[in-house]
């Protein structure tokens, strides 16, 4: 007969998976509850933290279809369930493991595919969706202040000959 908690735990855990739009791997080992706690605050209200143990894990993944973690799965194992951006998240792990060593990131999860600690690095170095956004925007901006230059530029010719013709008839 299964254990009444670890049954419960399945149970969250395949709903965190459900949740989430991704997830990250990461190994803890060596952190104070204080540091955990510091990096559950860092990561915001998108980002759930989770420990849990790597068995439950592995079959709550593989029952939501989510294959290539059981590598991953070694040692003290906690999951971020990522509901926003994935981007940001990853950032603010980056941030975290640079400043406290014992932190690990190992790999993860996005969008059906597994991915390995260089992956989240480099999802950390990307842009987030809303400065895409704002640069977007920006460019163009910038091409329609150039169109409205170049839609103008006929008519101020055109002043400007007329302006010059009047000058040199009023000068003959």
């Amino acid at each position: 007969m299964a254990n009444p908690k670890n049954t419960a735990e399945l149970a969250a855990l395949k709903e965190k998976f459900e949740g989430a739009s991704s997830v990250v791997l990461t190994e803890y080992r060596g952190l104070t509850v204080s540091q955990l706690q510091e990096l559950r605050g860092e990561l915001g209200f998108d980002v759930e933290l989770h420990v849990a143990k790597n068995t439950l894990v592995k079959i709550a993944a593989n029952e939501n279809g989510i294959e290539g973690l059981d590598d991953l799965l070694t040692g003290p194992t906690a999951v971020a369930f990522i509901k926003g951006e994935a981007v940001d998240a990853a950032k603010v792990m980056k941030k975290f493991a640079k400043d406290n060593d014992k932190f690990i990131v190992k790999g993860g999860y996005m969008d059906g595919n597994t991915l390995t600690a260089d992956d989240v690095s480099a999802i950390a170095e990307m842009d987030n969706r809303e400065t895409t956004l704002a640069k977007i925007a920006g460019a163009f901006q910038g091409s329609l202040a150039k169109a409205a230059g170049l839609f103008q530029a006929p008519a101020s010719k055109t002043a400007r000959l007329v302006a010059a013709l009047q000058d040199k008839q009023e000068a003959a």
